[in-house]
């Protein structure tokens, strides 16, 4: 499976500017398993193939059972998933599906009671 586009090669300015935020990311207190299944999400939504491939390879090494992997397309529906993930996952598909009217109000405003205040703002 190859990337779409390599984006070293084509952007080196933006893949540098990814990076940094990948670093940055691994360094917040967000916990590295939910990182990667909001990861998994966004390249659910948006379609691509390589990404999934790689997001879920790297949740299942990081530990995540194949029955929340294989419900993460339906995780409004899943029991797997913690009121702090699916607050995640909420925020992800909106910020992944951005219309005209960009996110909602009614998600991302505010932390979720059982989110910290830095792990939402990581995501966030």
């Amino acid at each position: 499976m190859n990337p779409r586009i390599n984006l070293a090669e084509l952007e080196p300015a933006a893949y540098q500017a990814m990076l940094g935020l990948e670093r940055f990311l691994s360094s917040s207190s967000l916990p590295a398993p939910l990182r990667e299944l909001v990861k998994l999400r966004a390249s659910q939504l948006t379609g691509c193939a390589f990404c999934v491939h790689l997001h879920s390879g790297r949740a299942r090494n990081g530990g995540e059972p194949d029955e929340r992997l294989f419900s993460l397309v339906a995780w409004r529906e899943s029991p797997f998933f913690s009121k702090a993930e699916r607050a995640a996952l909420a925020l992800t598909d909106a910020a992944t599906r951005l219309d005209s009217d960009g996110v909602p109000e009614t998600c991302g405003t505010k932390p979720p009671p059982t989110a910290t205040t830095g792990n939402w703002r990581h995501l966030s």
